[in-house]
């Protein structure tokens, strides 16, 4: 099951579905807000998004457990379907997964310019449903260049997935929560026991030429060492049996440059899980 970082709808894993499922049954969904999904008037935290992920799996027939992967704010979300429902969870893979302590160790110009960000954001939904009706958003869009791993198609199709009023609005609550109450939520999730885990961590950091004016190439540069190999590095001892593998060649947005890897990641917890099994079935026969 495939949990998506904030701001990207589902379809945003449809690189990995597809090579995952030539040996596993793989499924994403569109949060709240996102894609083809409802809005909802709940609160966007992690806790409530893993709630209504279970309700999901249950209203389509599917039985755990699951082996769920999580790119960014999606590593919160299955951490903490994790600590409601573990015996629904075999294994994990977290993909340049969220840390709840990464706003504590994030450079003073980061953190001012994502507190401007979420104001921003607060102004967007207030003011998105009539702008995008009377096509002011969307004439304003510049993005049909698409990006590393994204075509121009696909690009578009982003566009108009993320140009609604019930995703702005979704996101904005999703960011709005992100550093406290989902953060909280996260660090009272737990741990995953002996559970296999693999977290993918982007080695690649942002270059200097997409910085903003206001953030400084060295803090980044320091934030970046503290990502890889700090907090990454704590979210492997999340399992008896984590494992850090670090892609060299992509940036944050793995799922689009690596998918392969992610793809690698999902065979190699699932192999371990089936193993896992096995084993768990001859120590029975055994009477062990």
């Amino acid at each position: 099951m495939l949990d998506s970082g904030l701001g990207v709808p589902g379809v945003g894993w449809n690189r990995v579905q597809a090579e995952a499922a030539k040996f596993m049954r793989v499924c994403w969904y569109d949060r709240a807000g996102y894609g083809w999904s409802e809005a909802s008037s709940a609160p966007r935290t992690s806790l409530q998004i893993a709630k209504e992920l279970h309700v999901l799996l249950a209203a389509a027939g599917e039985k755990g457990p699951f082996v769920l992967a999580g790119h960014s704010f999606g590593g919160y979300n299955v951490r903490v379907y994790n600590g409601q429902y573990p015996a629904e969870v075999a294994g994990m893979v977290l993909v340049d997964a969220s840390h709840e302590d990464q706003g504590d160790r994030e450079p003073p110009a980061l953190q001012a310019m994502m507190r401007d960000y979420q104001k921003s954001l607060k102004r967007q939904a207030m003011w998105a449903p009539l702008l995008i009706r009377l096509g002011i958003t969307r004439f304003g869009q510049r993005g049909e260049a698409g990006g590393p791993g994204v075509s121009k198609d696909f690009a578009k199709e982003m566009q108009y997935l993320q140009l609604q009023p019930k995703y702005i609005e979704a996101t904005t609550g999703e960011m709005e929560l992100f550093s406290l109450e989902s953060a909280n939520e996260v660090r009272a999730a737990g741990n995953l026991g002996d559970k296999p885990l693999i977290v993918l961590t982007a080695g690649k950091n942002v270059d200097a030429s997409q910085l903003p004016a206001q953030i400084p190439e060295q803090q980044m540069d320091d934030f970046h060492n503290v990502w890889v190999n700090e907090l990454q590095v704590k979210e492997t001892h999340l399992s008896t049996r984590g494992k850090q593998i670090i892609v060299p060649d992509s940036d944050h947005m793995i799922p689009f440059e690596r998918p392969d890897a992610i793809v690698d990641a999902l065979r190699e917890v699932c192999a371990a899980v089936n193993a896992d099994g096995k084993s768990s079935a001859t120590e029975k026969a055994s009477g062990g």
